[in-house]
Order: C-alpha cells, then sequence, then structure tokens
C-alpha cells in the first residue's frame, strides 16, 4: 500500500515538475496525451514495463539485478514512522528519526553495488561519487535536523509535531530554526541526487552515472526511488519544521483534515526542490565537497551550538 501511494504521488510530481520547469525555461511542458498532458505521467511507466531488461554479460548476474531493488528499500521503509496526522502513522517509534536516518543510507549501499556490478568506468565512478557525496551532506543534514530534536526533546515525529503544537513551528524559532530548515533543505538536495547536486550521474560527464547500464523496469526502480526520496525529504522537513499537520493559527483552518496540511507543506517543499533544479547550475565536484566541509558543516555545527546555549541561557525564549 505505501509503494503505491508513494508510486502515485511520484508519477504526478514528476509531470508536475515538467510543466513547472518547462513554463520557468519558457516552454509548454507535457502537453500531447490528456488534459495539459497528465496522462504522460501513466504513458511513461508504462512504456519502461514493456521496455527489455538487460543484464550486460560481464556485469555480475546477482548483483546488478539487486542494486534497484536496495536502492528502492530504503526509500520506501521510511515511510513507516512518517505521521500524516494524530495517530495516523503505520508505527510512532520513541527514535524515528533516528530509524529515518538509518534506513536513508541504504540506497547509498545500492549506488555503490550498481556502479560496482555494472562493469562500467563511468558507473563506477557514479556509485564512488554517490557514496562520497552521501557521507559528506548527510552529516550536516543530521546536525541540522537535531535542532528540532533539542527544542522538542525528543526523537519522535509525532512527539515533535506536539511540541511545535504547544510552543508554535521550529522554523519561527529565529535563528536557529530558519537556518537549520535551509542548512535541512540543501543537504537534502544533495542526498536526493538534485541539481545543482546531480554529479553522481551528470550526463555531461558519466553519460548517466551509476545506471547506465540499466534499462526498463529496473532503471525505473532507481527514478523511482529518487523521487520518493524528494517526497519523504519534503515531508519530514515539513513535520520538523512547518508544524507537521498543524494548521496554522487563524479561524477556521482547523477544519481542514490534519493530512491535507501535511501533505500541502510538503508539495510546497517539493516545489523549491524543482524551483532549485531550473535555476541553478551543476557544481564542479570540487565544489560540491568543498561547500559540504567548508561551508555547511562548519554553519551546521555553529547552528547546533547556538541552539543549546539558547535553551541554557534562555529557556523562556527556546523552550517554553
Amino acid at each position: 500500500m505505501v509503494a503505491s501511494f508513494v508510486a502515485g504521488v511520484v508519477t504526478m510530481y514528476i509531470w508536475i515538475m515538467r510543466r513547472v520547469m518547462a513554463r520557468m525555461q519558457d516552454r509548454y511542458g507535457p502537453n500531447r496525451y490528456g488534459p495539459f498532458g497528465v496522462l504522460q505521467a501513466v504513458a511513461d511507466p508504462m512504456k519502461l514495463l514493456f521496455k527489455e531488461d538487460i543484464i550486460p554479460a560481464k556485469a555480475d548476474q546477482i548483483l546488478h539485478p539487486l542494486a534497484p531493488v536496495i536502492v528502492l528499500a530504503g526509500s520506501l521503509m521510511v515511510w513507516a514512522v512518517i505521521p500524516w496526522g494524530p495517530g495516523i502513522a503505520i508505527t510512532d517509534l520513541p527514535v524515528a528519526l533516528l530509524y529515518i536516518i538509518a534506513w536513508g543510507g541504504l540506497p547509498t549501499l545500492g549506488f555503490l553495488l550498481a556502479g560496482w556490478a555494472s562493469y562500467n568506468k563511468y558507473a563506477l565512478i557514479g556509485g564512488m561519487r554517490a557514496a562520497a557525496q552521501f557521507v559528506s551532506y548527510e552529516i550536516p543534514g543530521v546536525l541540522a535536523v537535531l535542532t528540532p530534536v533539542l527544542l522538542a526533546g525528543t526523537m519522535s515525529l509525532q512527539g515533535i509535531v506536539q511540541r511545535q503544537a504547544e510552543i508554535g513551528w521550529f522554523i519561527l524559532y529565529f535563528p536557529v530554526g530558519p537556518l537549520a530548515f535551509v542548512l535541512f533543505v540543501i543537504s537534502g538536495l544533495a542526498e536526493a541526487n538534485q541539481t545543482p547536486f546531480d554529479l553522481v550521474e551528470a550526463e555531461s560527464e558519466l553519460t548517466a552515472g551509476y545506471h547506465v547500464e540499466y534499462s526498463g523496469i529496473r532503471w525505473g526502480l532507481f527514478q523511482l526511488a529518487e523521487y520518493a526520496n524528494v517526497f519523504a525529504l519534503s515531508t519530514v522537513g515539513a513535520t520538523l519544521f512547518l508544524g507537521g499537520w498543524l494548521a496554522p493559527p487563524l479561524p477556521g483552518l482547523d477544519l481542514i483534515p490534519p493530512y491535507v496540511w501535511t501533505f500541502g507543506k510538503a508539495a510546497a517543499i517539493m516545489f523549491v526542490f524543482v524551483w532549485v533544479r531550473s535555476t541553478l547550475p551543476r557544481f564542479r565536484y570540487d565544489q560540491l565537497m568543498q561547500f559540504a566541509w567548508k561551508g555547511l558543516l562548519p554553519v551546521a555545527l555553529l547552528n547546533l551550538g547556538l541552539a543549546a546555549v539558547g535553551m541554557a541561557l534562555l529557556p523562556g525564549v527556546l523552550a517554553r
């Protein structure tokens, strides 16, 4: 059920992304199949289902087909703890955020396996880039999510939302909240291999990176996992910083179902991903690494330290 829901959202997201990017670039985008090209989102997956699935003769016959399954599994397992409303989640773990971080690292293993098992130099370089990029940006990303954990005093996602219901959305806690949110979004762009951090599959350098030797449904699994990561990161960001299912404190808005607010906030963050993808050029690889280690990491450490000091010295402001 989770896989079907995520696949449906990803399908529509890809269509919306293509339409929005086209308008930003003064193009029309998909407009042939159905009203405004909406059926293009159905035609593309159907085409992948009927394409030939080829495994190169020199590729590892076990690990090559297994790699996209590992990547997709890591992208889907995180949904077990993401809440859509009060009690609306598969399970509520006391360490839900730690669970997400752990499963979120599994796709990196799949990227490495795909690169190594394909017996292709471009795929191998793409897999190695994926591992280095994930490790580099996972550190500031984790430091960013520790700020709401510090403010809420829990790693349970539902507990974090309930705490925001008491003291306000964490993104409003200037300066630590907005800065942590920006760090989270930037790290999420890198971990989801989105522009300007799509170095692992840079067409001009690596042809297609780690999935250059994949076709048909297995290539489609990589794409599904990539955009499922975007959806998951957006939903987690909405939960940690934007109050999750909480409505803004205006009359009548609390009548809207909580899952609508969660989805709407996640969609807003996903639009930011599309906006960035449409406007920014790709980094060079040395710039990518320097930005993580010399830029994001010091800022993330400083922001977390500021949040800790603020809670100790100004408990009435940061931890009411």
